[in-house]
């Protein structure tokens, strides 16, 4: 081990140069000499060891550092690359987002016009089947009033909830609630067979002409057997022909059933006018002017017809049961959906 510093060690030239010691000193001094050169060479070497050890380090961490450097460059790079497409992806994005704002924006702006037109045209709609209705109910009352037709009326009305049942607001549950007892009314109403009793009146109508009259002229002669010879035949003749001239009969009746013949047709047509009068005061249900028509027909009957034919007879009972009809009947009105119309309109 003390060979390597001696050979490690500079030159001895510079101790030649120191002054010589005293013979009695020299080994000691040898030996602090040998000691400090160790310890330079020690230091030297230590200090060669740093160097170079801390020029690697040095070097590495160049190193290391050059490669975070790069990996941060690149980082950096890929950063600024994502940037740059998080920037184009936010400004596509942005387009998008104003893109659909505006087209919600014309959204918004067609759903109100739609509903502007919806609610157009739905007040329109109500405009238009209150019209409808409000003259479907001036019809039926108009019915109820001139004719007395209380089915017509019915109809109308059960017509006029049904259009209000399909648009289905409860803005018309007051106009439903009036329609529906005014049916209520209607419907308590007694019904009468008013074709039934018009088609027994017509049956009338169609016969009168086959009724005979009380002053027809009817001829009875049977032929006679002829038993004689010519003389005996022109005698039977001559006696027929004088019945013929001269006949005797019983009228229960006064003088006025003795009728022209040609006047026969004028007594029919008034007896059919009296019948088809009849029938008008049926379906207008008056009372008055239906039983008046049928005493007229009842008396024309008596009067100038035979009573004793069979159809005569069956016309004067069908008469009579006829006049005891009650045709005339209290109607109720629609005056409340009328109101509640007009109540309706006079809100909206």
């Amino acid at each position: 081990m003390n060979d390597t510093p001696e050979t490690s060690a500079p030159p001895p030239a510079p101790q030649a140069a120191v002054a010589p010691a005293p013979a009695g000193s020299r080994p000691h001094l040898s030996a602090v000499a040998l000691v400090a050169l160790l310890i330079a060479t020690l230091a030297l070497a230590a200090a060669g060891w740093s160097w170079f050890d801390g020029r690697e380090r040095i070097r590495d961490l160049k190193t290391e550092l050059g490669r975070r450097l790069a990996e941060s460059g690149a980082a950096v790079n890929e950063t600024r690359l994502l940037a740059r497409n998080a920037d184009d992806a936010m400004r596509q994005v942005s387009e998008r987002v104003a893109h659909i704002e505006s087209q919600m924006v014309t959204s918004q702006q067609q759903q109100l016009a739609l509903e502007s037109l919806y609610k157009d045209l739905a007040q329109g709609r109500d405009q238009w089947t209150l019209a409808e209705i409000e003259q479907v109910l001036l019809t039926a009352a108009q019915q109820l009033q001139l004719t007395g037709n209380v089915k017509a009326a019915i109809i109308a009305l059960e017509g006029a909830d049904t259009r209000l049942q399909r648009l289905d607001k409860p803005q018309f549950t007051a106009l439903r609630r009036a329609i529906a007892a005014d049916l209520a009314n209607l419907r308590a109403v007694p019904s009468i067979d008013e074709v039934g009793v018009s088609a027994r009146i017509e049956a009338l109508v169609a016969r009168h002409a086959n009724w005979p009259l009380a002053s027809a002229q009817v001829s009875e002669a049977a032929p006679a057997p002829r038993s004689g010879g010519r003389t005996t035949d022109i005698g039977q003749e001559l006696w027929t022909e004088l019945k013929r001239l001269a006949q005797i009969r019983r009228i229960d009746g006064n003088e006025a059933v003795l009728l022209p013949p040609e006047q026969a047709y004028f007594l029919r047509e008034n007896l059919r006018l009296r019948l088809l009068s009849a029938r008008l005061a049926l379906l207008s249900q008056n009372q008055a002017a239906f039983q008046a028509d049928l005493r007229a027909v009842s008396d024309l009957l008596t009067r100038y017809f035979n009573t004793r034919d069979a159809g005569v007879a069956a016309a004067l009972k069908e008469i009579e049961r006829l006049s005891r009809l009650q045709i005339a009947r209290e109607l109720p009105g629609i005056d409340a959906s009328l109101a509640a119309l007009e109540a309706y309109k006079g809100e909206h």
